[in-house]
């Protein structure tokens, strides 16, 4: 693993994507503990209001807050590790693990950044690590601008216009996509059964440990920690 060069394309794509990353039995181990945790029809997480507007439709967990510590051995992966200090520098922070389940027939997330990009120098990435495939059948693929993390805010418009550029993503089990958190990105709506995903957030030293908690949206900022619209964009 050539990880100046995997680090080098990070940082000009604002993603990158490694397949056949994890092995497939653990892959397989995480996803049984996943569904035996939402089951097929789990309650939404969020309020009314925020599905609404977000278009998002992803229901959270935080296996590792809850002591369920199998998921603690993607975390230490040394190959993840090393290549996670090769791009966000000495000092990165881990921050979270967060397991992200869609159900059959819902929307998806629209497109979003996961923290404001005001100041280019604070941001959270992604480590999202896919315990299943993720098919044109099945639906939930994401989807990314390439560059984006160096555009500054989200352009205001339309939350699922198909934007010039985007590439889409067909993830499949073992997969590992990094992905900055002021990239332009979303994730289709889901025709399968279910989808699943698995995101790992770390940030560079002196990250704020609310990086996340602001969402910026197409058509809106929306905190999370308080559950409120903060700005309307059109």
């Amino acid at each position: 693993m050539n990880i100046d060069q995997l680090a080098n394309d990070f940082w000009e794509n604002g993603y990158l994507v490694l397949e056949n990353f994890f092995d497939e039995k653990l892959m397989d181990h995480l996803n049984k503990l996943i569904l035996n945790q939402f089951g097929m029809n789990p309650e939404f997480w969020h309020n009314d209001e925020f599905l609404s507007k977000s278009q998002t439709e992803v229901i959270p967990w935080f296996p590792q807050r809850e002591g369920v510590n199998d998921f603690d051995e993607v975390e230490k992966d040394k190959r993840l590790q090393s290549l996670t200090q090769k791009i966000l520098g000495e000092g990165w922070q881990q921050q979270y693990c967060m397991v992200m389940f869609s159900k059959k027939g819902t929307v998806g997330q629209a497109w979003h950044q996961d923290c404001p990009p005001d100041d280019p120098a604070k941001f959270n990435m992604n480590r999202l690590v896919y315990t299943m495939d993720i098919t044109e059948e099945i639906g939930g693929q994401t989807v990314v601008v390439p560059g984006t993390h160096k555009k500054g805010e989200l352009i205001a418009g339309d939350p699922n216009a198909i934007l010039a550029n985007q590439v889409i993503l067909n993830p499949k089990k073992g997969t590992l996509v990094l992905l900055h958190g002021h990239t332009w990105h979303r994730v289709l709506p889901i025709k399968g059964t279910y989808r699943v995903s698995t995101n790992y957030r770390t940030g560079p030293a002196g990250t704020p440990e609310d990086i996340t908690d602001i969402c910026v949206y197409r058509n809106m900022r929306y905190r999370f920690s308080t559950s409120e619209v903060l700005e309307e964009r059109t």
